[in-house]
C-alpha cells in the first residue's frame, strides 16, 4: 500500500555523513548537493527512507505498540466524529504504527473503514470497504488487502509516513501512490499522515508532484 508502495522498500547502501550529528540532533539531516535536481533529491530520499525505516524497526514491539496508542488518541482528536464517515486506514508494514485496534473502535462508533489497494503501477489507489471477518488476500509486497468489496472515496485518508516535514509533506516508499490518489480524488478528503515523532525531518525537498497532507499525527 505507498502506500508509496511501487518501489521496493528494501533500499540500497547509505553513505553516512562524515560525522555523527544526525544521531544526536533530529534537526541535522544530510542534504542533496543540488536541491533543484530531481536525481539528487531522489538519491537523498532513498537514503533517508532507509535510515528512517531502520530506526523504527530498531524499536521494540512494546515501544511501537505504546507509540501507536498515542497516535490513535491523536487521530481521535484530529478527526472528531466518525459516525457516518468513511475512514481509509492501512494494514501495517515494516514497523509502521499498528492502528488495527483503532479501526475497530472507529467501526464501533459508527464509522466505516476502507483499505487501500494497489490496482496497477502508475494508477491511483482504490479504497475498498473492510470490516473484521471480511476476506483478505495478499496484494503488493504481501500486504493484506480486501479481496472484494465496493470501491469508495473516503472522507478521511490516514496515510502512514516513512518521514515528514513541518510543511506536512510526506516521505513514503517512492511509488507516489498517495500523491497520485489525492490528486485524482473528486473531492479533497481530510488527509492525515501518521508516524512516529522520530520520523520528523527538516524537509523532504518537495517537488511539484508532491501533495502536502492536511496534518501529521505522531506519538508526540
Amino acid at each position: 500500500m505507498d502506500r508509496d508502495n511501487e518501489a521496493s522498500p528494501v533500499i540500497g547502501e547509505y553513505a553516512s555523513p562524515p560525522c555523527f550529528m544526525h544521531e544526536l540532533s533530529p534537526d541535522f539531516q544530510p542534504k542533496p548537493e543540488r536541491t533543484g535536481a530531481w536525481g539528487d533529491v531522489a538519491r537523498w530520499r532513498k537514503a533517508e527512507r532507509q535510515r528512517l525505516i531502520d530506526a523504527r524497526l530498531a524499536m521494540s514491539a512494546q515501544e511501537r505498540a505504546g507509540r501507536a496508542e498515542r497516535i490513535a488518541a491523536g487521530l481521535d482528536r484530529a478527526i472528531g466524529r466518525v459516525s457516518g464517515r468513511i475512514v481509509s486506514a492501512y494494514w501495517p508494514f515494516r514497523g509502521e504504527p499498528d492502528l488495527r485496534n483503532w479501526t475497530i473502535r472507529v467501526i464501533e462508533r459508527g464509522g466505516r473503514i476502507a483499505l487501500p489497494v494497489v490496482i496497477r503501477k502508475g494508477w491511483p489507489l482504490e479504497f475498498r470497504i473492510w470490516a473484521p471477518g471480511d476476506p483478505l488476500e495478499r496484494g503488493v509486497w504481501n500486504i493484506l488487502v480486501p479481496s472484494r468489496g465496493p470501491a469508495v472515496e473516503p472522507d478521511i485518508v490516514v496515510a502512514p509516513v516513512v518521514g515528514f516535514d513541518a510543511a506536512n509533506y510526506r516521505l513514503g516508499y517512492g511509488g507516489g501512490f498517495y500523491d497520485r490518489t489525492l490528486a485524482a480524488m473528486t473531492r479533497r478528503p481530510l488527509a492525515l499522515g501518521v508516524g512516529y515523532e522520530t520520523a520528523r525531518i527538516a524537509t523532504i525537498y518537495p517537488q511539484p508532484h508532491d501533495i502536502a497532507l492536511s496534518a501529521v499525527v505522531t506519538d508526540a
